[in-house]
């Protein structure tokens, strides 16, 4: 059950770059005439809720832990 253990690396490493890491999101509003149209269009970073990095941080643990203690079968 070594996957486990990768797994949980994986999940552990993304729950820590959440914190830090920001996430684009564009909006855009506006009407279309035909092949024209008139908008705006904003731009906005915001970080991952720290809820969510807090629970992939903790499910990351979790599994590094129960990859590290199961036993490899024959």
């Amino acid at each position: 059950m070594r996957t486990i253990l990768w797994i949980g690396v994986v999940v552990m490493v993304l729950g820590l770059v959440s914190f830090f890491v920001t996430v684009p999101h564009k909006e855009r509003e506006g009407i279309k005439f035909g092949g024209a149209s008139v908008g705006v269009e904003t731009t906005t970073s915001e970080k991952v809720p720290v809820y969510v990095s807090v629970i992939l941080l903790v499910g990351g643990i979790s599994m590094v832990l129960a990859g590290a203690r199961s036993k490899t079968g024959p």
